[in-house]
């Protein structure tokens, strides 16, 4: 799964007249922990279900006409890999952007788990 496709998926939503915006989120693996140490990748686990629930819950924001998430979870993934991509769709900037982060917050803090793995 690609962003681009992703993206394509979106268009192709029935109520894609409804959009204003398409906010992106891809998250890589940096080479380095929030603590400074030298990473050489990370493995996450994700809770499906949780991401099912998660996802359902904030489209139905004021605004929102899609979310979409892929999670390249359960495999090793190297420094410069992508780890994640998050679209969300609706109507006007302010909903998009705040569906956006918290959604991407609530799927760090309750969806995945993360192991770093360091040099």
């Amino acid at each position: 799964m690609s962003l681009t496709q992703l993206i394509e998926s979106i268009k192709q939503h029935p109520d894609y007249p409804r959009v204003g915006m398409i906010l992106c989120h891809n998250g890589v693996v940096r080479a380095t922990s929030r603590d400074g140490r030298q990473v050489s990748g990370l493995r996450i686990v994700v809770d499906q279900e949780k991401l099912r629930q998660v996802v359902e819950a904030h489209k139905s924001r004021a605004g929102i006409v899609e979310i979409l998430v892929h999670i390249n979870g359960d495999m090793d993934i190297t420094v410069g890999e992508d780890v994640m991509y998050i679209v969300v769709a609706g109507d006007i900037r302010e909903n998009v952007i705040s569906a956006l982060q918290d959604t991407l917050n609530t799927i760090k803090t309750t969806v995945t788990q993360k192991t770093q793995y360091f040099v």
